[in-house]
């Protein structure tokens, strides 16, 4: 099933275009990347898709039975947790659940259960107790990644989930990405440098080359 549907889309930056022509569908129940040089608008596509910018021209469409409250976003920087970040790991990722458990915010059974099996498959479970400015870059970024998954998206959005993770710490994570969207039926889109590390887990590849877009699947 189509999730979303990109077409013809062009934007650019004062006056000059950086995305141009590029038409994707988006399936429900894929792991894609979405690769390219430097300056290829891999993250300027996710802003589009996100609406967090509107391209000069195309469409962006999502099928009726998904929406962008549906999304889940993690961006690159997470540059607000500095040392001095009050909160603690468990609390970043129980924030995941607040919009589903609207004003009062009481936390269920199957919610405490959710968050200690997310913060298990980040590998986080042994410092949740920890000051998230306390943290490493990549458990920073896990963290954040584990407040995403809470929320139960339909689309996981990433833009270079693995930065700051070391070697192994990036092959589990990539793994986990494809667990999730076998098992849980999850669509997950990650912007990437590191496609040959990532490939093989991959469904399918979107490559941006700054003036044209190509779709690929991995052998």
């Amino acid at each position: 099933m189509i999730l979303c549907s990109l077409r013809d889309i062009v934007f650019g930056y004062e006056n000059e275009p950086v995305i141009r022509n590029v038409s994707v569908d988006i399936h429900a129940g894929e792991f894609i990347a979405v690769a390219g040089p430097n300056g290829a608008a891999k993250t300027t596509l996710l802003k589009l898709l996100l609406g967090l910018v509107k391209p000069w021209s195309g469409t962006i469409r999502f099928s009726s039975e998904y929406g962008r409250s549906a999304i889940a976003y993690v961006p690159q920087q997470i540059s607000s947790f500095n040392p001095g970040f009050p909160s603690k790991v468990i609390e970043l990722v129980r924030s995941g659940c607040y919009p589903e458990l609207g004003l009062f915010r009481r936390f269920r059974k199957e919610h405490h259960e959710l968050v200690e099996k997310t913060l298990k498959e980040v590998g986080l479970w042994e410092l949740r107790n920890r000051k998230i400015g306390d943290l490493s870059g990549g458990q920073k970024q896990r963290a954040c990644i584990a407040r995403a998954m809470v929320q139960q998206p339909d689309l996981l959005v990433l833009d270079e989930p693995v930065t700051g993770m070391d070697p192994a710490s990036r092959l589990r994570f990539y793994k986990w990405m494809q667990q999730v969207v076998k098992t849980q039926g999850k669509t997950v889109l990650m912007v990437t440098h590191g496609l040959d590390e990532a490939e093989e887990y991959l469904d399918r590849v979107i490559y941006l080359e700054g003036r044209e877009e190509g779709d690929h699947v991995p052998v």
